[in-house]
């Protein structure tokens, strides 16, 4: 029987329950058995969970370990790259054809890198909520008619 079953089960027994011409020894019978078949199946699903947890974490160490490397070779790309371009503009040249390749050194496109070095005029600043400020004020039980706290969501904890 699924957990969903069980759970129509229960939800069938409450019912009964409210019935005041049930014996209260079938009741109770009834209770028992479905309430063991629901720990028997939360059992088993906390077993699947914790397994599952196990091998997303695996998963998430091997992502971590890949991403390491890649970022080691991407290193030593850039810096092939760099020591290549050194040596063409050494040499003068902005482009070598080979048997296999063209390469040539060219400026970068997109936006021009820019650098602030001073107090930036507040014309040219963006004005963002301070959320921290917000969240604190309705804490403290501050009504504010642009925000309002939603409830916390829920989950299931399994030790």
């Amino acid at each position: 029987m699924t957990l969903y079953e069980l759970t129509y089960e229960f939800q069938q027994l409450l019912d009964m329950m409210e019935d005041p011409d049930i014996d209260p020894e079938v009741l109770n019978d009834t209770l028992e058995a479905v309430l063991g078949d629901i720990e028997y199946k939360a059992d088993g699903y906390a077993i699947v969970i914790g397994e599952l947890t196990a091998k997303a974490n695996h998963i998430a160490d091997e992502i971590k370990r890949l991403n390491d490397w890649k970022r080691h070779i991407t290193g030593n790309v850039d810096r092939m790259k760099m020591c290549l371009m050194k040596a063409m503009d050494a040499t003068g040249q902005k482009k070598i054809e080979t048997e296999h390749f063209r390469i040539s050194v060219r400026a970068n496109g997109g936006l021009q890198p820019m650098e602030i070095t001073g107090d930036v005029p507040a014309e040219y600043c963006k004005l963002e909520p301070d959320n921290a400020k917000i969240r604190c004020a309705l804490a403290d039980g501050v009504v504010l008619d642009f925000a309002h706290l939603n409830e916390r969501g829920r989950s299931v904890v399994i030790k």
